[in-house]
């Protein structure tokens, strides 16, 4: 889900939790998914459809903070 609907859904209530883990493809970095009501899970991505990885947590937390996510879950 790109970042402009995360902020949409966020405001709209649709966001039941966001969830950090680290990048399967890339143990050193990190990324996200949102789950939706209806237990479906999105992956943070960005205008090329790609999943967006971050190498570090604070930027990673930064980003989630400015589309208005005020909790998430860190899975190491």
């Amino acid at each position: 889900m790109k970042r402009e609907h995360v902020r949409a859904r966020q405001a709209e209530g649709q966001i039941s939790a966001t969830h950090i883990i680290q990048n399967p493809a890339a143990l050193g970095e990190w990324i996200v998914f949102f789950k939706k009501s209806g237990g479906r899970s999105f992956f943070l991505v960005d205008d090329q459809d790609e999943v967006e990885s971050f190498a570090r947590l604070d930027d990673l937390v930064e980003t989630i903070r400015g589309l208005g996510i005020k909790f998430a879950d860190i899975q190491m």
